[in-house]
């Protein structure tokens, strides 16, 4: 990449990063262009020659969130900590992302999750899946998980999971329990066993 794309990049980057701030903290409808061009130290008239209208804008902050999200998801599974701290530190960071994320923006991710063929389904199908897949094999390996227990039965739990996602009005109120949710997954209704 030469300079001048990467300079560009770099421009575009802090816009996102502002508007997923703002966004975050004020929702979607309260907060205009204005606002962004101020938070980002750029123009409107950048903004609208990089993203050329706000709802592109919030397609690209969402673009954006979800390859942070992932990227963070797929730093834990291929860090060296031992496998209880990756599941710990999953539920700390999903749990913590759910308390900094206004409502408004969370509606958004969930009506685009529920779309079939939307970016954030493509990056679950395409990119999560394969992460989950090496974070059993790990469970298991290290004893974790439970030999007998298949990845195939760990996948179905999963996509059960997500298809109940995808319903209308569940992210009404599922927010709020993220954190019961992840740990229901991780350790089932014993809790955790050390």
């Amino acid at each position: 990449m030469d300079g001048f794309k990467k300079r560009t990049q770099r421009k575009k980057n802090k816009i996102l990063e502002a508007t997923l701030h703002l966004f975050s903290t004020y929702g979607i409808k309260n907060v205009p262009i204005t606002k962004i061009a101020s938070e980002a130290n750029v123009s409107q008239v950048t903004i609208y020659n990089y993203f050329e209208s706000k709802d592109n804008l919030i397609h690209e902050t969402m673009v954006y969130f979800v390859e942070k999200e992932y990227q963070k998801f797929q730093d834990i599974i291929d860090s060296d900590i031992r496998f209880p701290e990756k599941i710990e530190q999953i539920i700390f960071n999903k749990t913590d992302d759910a308390a900094k994320i206004n409502e408004e923006l969370y509606h958004y991710l969930m009506s685009d999750f529920s779309s079939e063929g939307s970016y954030i389904d493509k990056v679950y199908q395409e990119k999560a899946l394969p992460l989950f897949n090496q974070l059993i094999d790990e469970g298991k390996r290290t004893g974790f998980i439970h030999q007998d227990i298949s990845t195939e039965a760990i996948m179905i739990y999963i996509h059960m999971f997500k298809d109940y996602m995808k319903k209308e009005n569940v992210s009404d109120y599922i927010l709020p329990l993220t954190e019961d949710i992840l740990k229901l997954f991780f350790y089932g209704i014993m809790g955790k066993i050390d």
